[in-house]
């Protein structure tokens, strides 16, 4: 018995220092589709009930819960627990330490800011933030908004993109 155990902490280990959070997340049983950066171990004790699209990137800290608060009913149904499916659109942006609640679906093109509690179902093409989490603006007026600070330095290595930042006069940063 013990050497299974050990056996077992040994895949444990194996798993969580060498395989991408995206391969720890497809052997736990997520769902994804393709196009995805995951920067945290987000899924819950239910991993299974969890479907994310394409072109998603779950930030550090990012938790998604499918279960919740069963235990205190159980005073009086000793059998009681509850469940709820999540699931992510295509193009979703979620961002640091996030809370994704049990029974939300995030639709498609969606930003959703730091720090977010998200207790209902969000719809497509927003920006959502807070806590609770509620529509901020459109998608459409988020990008229209920030096109002024865009400096185009996506794919541009660490040392590239440190120098144009660097070069840049103060109105092409974010100020608020």
């Amino acid at each position: 018995m013990c050497i299974m155990m050990l056996i077992r902490k040994i895949i444990h280990l194996y798993n969580r220092y060498f395989l991408s959070f995206e391969q720890q997340a497809l052997k736990a049983g997520v769902r994804m589709g393709k196009d995805n950066q995951f920067l945290s171990n987000f899924w819950s004790s239910e991993p299974y009930l969890i479907e994310i699209g394409d072109n998603c990137q779950i930030t550090a800290g990012v938790k998604f819960f499918t279960h919740g608060g069963a235990k205190v009913a159980r005073i009086i149904d000793p059998t009681f627990d509850c469940f709820g499916k999540v699931k992510i659109g295509n193009n979703v942006y979620i961002g640091t330490n996030s809370l994704i609640m049990p029974g939300v679906t995030v639709g498609d093109n969606v930003l959703i800011a730091a720090g977010s509690v998200v207790t209902h179902s969000v719809p497509s093409n927003v920006v959502v933030g807070g806590n609770p989490a509620h529509i901020i603006c459109s998608f459409e007026e988020y990008y229209q908004h920030n096109q002024k600070y865009n400096v185009g330095t996506k794919g541009l290595n660490t040392c590239e993109k440190r120098k144009v930042l660097l070069s840049l006069n103060e109105e092409k940063f974010i100020k608020k």
